[in-house]
């Protein structure tokens, strides 16, 4: 399956942003932490919900989605070991610590998800082994026992990991005891699933300085709950909007998730108006280049430095991104090259900037040459994982003439209906089967 998109011009419109991808798969894991029903609202219809709700399925969750809507329940854990899944993501991990709270035992596949480089799960596995579980690890999945339960533990996290974080978080509230998590991750989406839990019947304190405190309970019950807007989908559009020249409004995007993409916007000479319901994205004129370095949360995210390397081909001069938080997330300039762009990409921290993987051979900085004018030309870019394959469509649509994106399944992963959504913009795109 590709896309055909032809692009060029301005986009102007209204779209609605879909539920969080990493909001809503972190919340069908929360739900099996009780027997008793729970329904999320603002569901998003996404590859990888799907693949998550066939984890869940397995482990003896019945689903069912409609309109949005999605109710799981798990009365009890038929089966907690699954060690194949038709595809593999970054979930299956996270279900280890409400398997191991309600089985005793968890066995998950390997995991999977976006290529872009190496995603070590020691971070997970250690916060496990805090809380009493035995751990090992197999040729094709990881395995761990707790017969006697979970007791709760003082887990530092040696960097905020998103992944590590809900791990302990979902390993924790069912412990026996208080379980300190030092250095937690506190994205939005982190933020979410807390409030969900705590409604739910956990105790979860937010400490001053990266710390969560959690009182272990007995028991947890059923929810109804809202997935957060999708905050990587509204800096994609906004992108659109402003690398077009068009001018997009983004419903249900957040400022308070966004403060940190809101201030780059300001420093590229682009504008946002933050209005009820949402914010919209215009250019007023030229594009000024910029450097932006990527962090954990409130920094900006690393899932942002994507889009917005194809608007940083527009700018006047020459601008920079520091990647801090992958080692490997540049593969797509090969793509944006081919399409015109004059971009580079380098091992060497910028100077007085040295970051965790300086001097480590991991090529991490971009340097992005504009305004350049990019041309599709009847090229074909293949989709490298979910990121840069948005990237593509956002790339095709401000470069003249036509361009072919192959592999759009993996955009499907984290993106619902993105052609129909794109094309209520004004956006020339076709899904060729």
């Amino acid at each position: 399956m590709h896309f055909v998109v032809r692009g060029g011009k301005p986009l102007r419109g209204e779209v609605k942003l879909a539920g969080s991808k990493n909001g809503a798969t972190n919340l069908m894991v929360a739900t099996l932490l009780t027997d008793e029903p729970c329904t999320l609202h603002n569901f998003p219809a996404i590859g990888d919900t799907a693949i998550t709700g066939e984890l869940c399925e397995k482990i003896g969750s019945t689903i069912q989605v409609r309109d949005g809507v999605a109710t799981l329940h798990t009365p009890t854990i038929k089966q907690s070991r699954v060690t194949e899944l038709s595809r593999r993501n970054r979930i299956p991990i996270l279900a280890m610590g409400p398997l191991l709270a309600r089985a005793g035992e968890a066995e998950v596949p390997i995991l999977g998800g976006d290529k872009i480089g190496p995603r070590p799960v020691d971070f997970h596995l250690d916060a496990l082994r805090a809380l009493g579980a035995e751990v090992e690890i197999n040729k094709e999945s990881y395995f761990a026992r707790a017969p006697q339960g979970l007791t709760g533990a003082v887990i530092d996290l040696p960097f905020p990991s998103v992944g590590a974080t809900e791990t302990s978080i979902l390993a924790g509230v069912l412990a026996k005891g208080e379980t300190v998590i030092l250095n937690a991750a506190l994205e939005p989406e982190i933020i979410s699933m807390v409030k969900m839990l705590q409604n739910m019947g956990a105790i979860i304190e937010l400490g001053a300085n990266r710390d969560i405190y959690i009182e272990g309970v007995s028991k947890l019950r059923g929810v109804v709950h809202e997935v957060i807007s999708d905050r990587n989908e509204a800096v994609s559009f906004a992108c659109l909007a402003i690398a077009t020249g068009g001018e997009i409004f983004v419903r249900g995007a957040m400022q308070d998730h966004l403060i940190t993409f809101l201030n780059v916007v300001r420093r590229l000479g682009a504008e946002y108006k933050i209005i009820s319901g949402g914010i919209t994205f215009t250019r007023p004129g030229l594009l000024k280049a910029i450097s932006v370095k990527t962090g954990t949360y409130p920094g900006f995210m690393t899932d942002w430095q994507q889009p917005l390397a194809v608007l940083l081909t527009q700018t006047n001069g020459t601008s920079r991104i520091h990647e801090t938080i992958w080692e490997d997330r540049f593969a797509y300039a090969e793509d944006l090259r081919a399409l015109g762009a004059n971009i580079q990409v380098s091992m060497e921290c910028p100077s007085g900037k040295e970051c965790r993987f300086a001097g480590k051979g991991f090529k991490h900085v971009a340097e992005i040459q504009g305004p350049a004018e990019l041309k599709g030309d009847g090229k074909a870019l293949r989709v490298r994982d979910l990121r840069s394959g948005m990237i593509n469509i956002i790339a095709a649509l401000v470069s003249k003439g036509e361009t072919k994106i192959e592999g759009v399944e993996e955009i499907d992963r984290g993106y619902e209906r993105i052609d129909e959504r794109l094309r209520a913009l004004g956006a020339d795109i076709t899904r060729v089967s």
